[in-house]
């Protein structure tokens, strides 16, 4: 019998999921999807801390993204 998984809070599509210790690797995949569901840019925030080119026009879209990136975690 396959065995399921429990991630309990974070199994919808506005929370991120929870990870329980288990299976790091299937959540972290989850994470990913669920971190560029919001924004693709913000995965590379996440694992890179990836900066982008520094301009005024850009450099606000770097703060917003670092700050959408901090709410998830």
């Amino acid at each position: 019998m396959a065995k399921k998984f429990s991630f309990g809070e974070g199994s919808c599509l506005n929370k991120p999921p929870l990870f329980c210790g288990m299976n790091y690797d299937l959540w972290c995949i989850r994470m990913k999807f669920f971190s560029e569901s919001i924004d693709r840019k913000i995965w590379n925030v996440i694992t890179n801390n990836y900066l982008m080119p520094i301009s005024e026009n850009v450099s606000f879209e770097r703060e917003h993204l670092d700050c959408i990136a901090m709410n998830i975690m």
